[in-house]
């Protein structure tokens, strides 16, 4: 759906040039939900507006349903945009228009016929669940409400694929949930492939298929999410998945044990176990695990005893339960 190779952009600044995107490669599958993560300034929103253009890149290719976007003219452009659409953090709506006028806008823009424009329009926002918010402004809804509208905008079209800039960063959490349920759905029954970029790990962890992981203008990472989450390799994934605060950075402990629960284990107190048996006591400084279907899926750091001889019973015991385990720094 979605290919890009050695895409490179570059800003003039007065201080000379900065390169924001160095070759970047990826390859988005046609109906899956593809995520984009990195922490702040890390060329995350520059890059999903190169893909439909909005920024020209400096070099590299962008091919999109099998056309080169490079090679298009204004006219070819405009008319392939609309099968790209995009939703921002801050919603962008028009304020002196209802939210049913804020769907049919870019309708109007493609000379769709008014009846025709407003029957879809409806459509959309009954789809969105705001068939009661037809006539009212975006002053008189909530920000998830703004957000439902503005994915409705973004659907008039009939896109074939959702560009998501930050769109749940302004939202609390029980709101981001509906709207990444909202997502799921309309993927799952409209087969419109979802880029979504952001920085919150628990956005990936919810809604997408893959991801890829940026620093500093490069991807340092891609996978499968399940895969990512659980054996980080990169150091901005392991940043973004496990905390960074002065509980771990203050831990005065040598040695720092990640546990990984994969699915391949029972959902019993190992670490209750493991403390008994082995005669040994751990720190837990962060847990993030989850039950399904009676297997644990997540991953805990510990901190580890000072003697060798604890350690290596751990690392038995772990061994003999089938566990994958990895050592890390304690300021990971």
């Amino acid at each position: 759906m979605i290919v890009l190779r050695n895409l490179c952009k570059t800003f003039d600044t007065s201080e000379g040039k900065i390169e924001v995107l160095k070759n970047i490669n990826l390859k988005i599958k046609k109906g899956e939900i593809f995520g984009i993560i990195g922490l702040s300034g890390a060329g995350k929103s520059t890059l999903v507006r190169c893909i439909n253009l909005l920024e020209k890149p400096a070099s590299g290719e962008i091919i999109f349903d099998s056309m080169h976007m490079g090679d298009l003219s204004s006219k070819e452009l405009l008319k392939v945009r609309q099968s790209m659409g995009m939703v921002f953090q801050s919603f962008n709506l028009l304020q002196q228009r209802t939210a049913l006028r804020n769907v049919c806008y870019p309708l109007e823009i493609a000379w769709v016929p008014k009846d025709e424009a407003r029957a879809k329009a409806i459509k959309l926002l009954e789809l969105v669940g705001l068939s009661d918010k037809l006539n009212a402004y975006p002053s008189q809804l909530s920000g998830g409400q703004k957000q439902r509208v503005a994915i409705a905008r973004a659907l008039a079209t009939e896109p074939k694929v959702l560009l998501c800039d930050e769109i749940t960063s302004a939202l609390d959490p029980n709101t981001t949930r509906s709207i990444l349920e909202l997502l799921q759905n309309i993927n799952r029954t409209l087969g419109v492939t979802i880029l979504i970029i952001t920085h919150e790990m628990e956005v990936i962890d919810q809604i997408c298929n893959r991801v890829a992981v940026i620093h500093e203008g490069k991807v340092v990472e891609t996978g499968e999410v399940r895969e990512v989450f659980l054996r980080p390799r990169s150091d901005t994934a392991k940043q973004l998945i496990l905390p960074k605060g002065k509980e771990i950075r203050n831990m005065t402990g040598k040695r720092c044990l990640r546990i990984i629960f994969d699915g391949n284990s029972a959902f019993e107190p190992i670490i209750s176990n493991m403390t008994l048996e082995c005669r040994a006591v751990v720190n837990i400084l962060y847990a993030n695990t989850k039950s399904i279907d009676g297997k644990a899926y997540g991953e805990m750091l510990l901190q580890l005893p000072d003697d060798d001889v604890s350690i290596k019973r751990i690392f038995a015991y772990l061994d003999d339960k089938g566990i994958f385990y990895k050592e890390e720094e304690l300021n990971v």
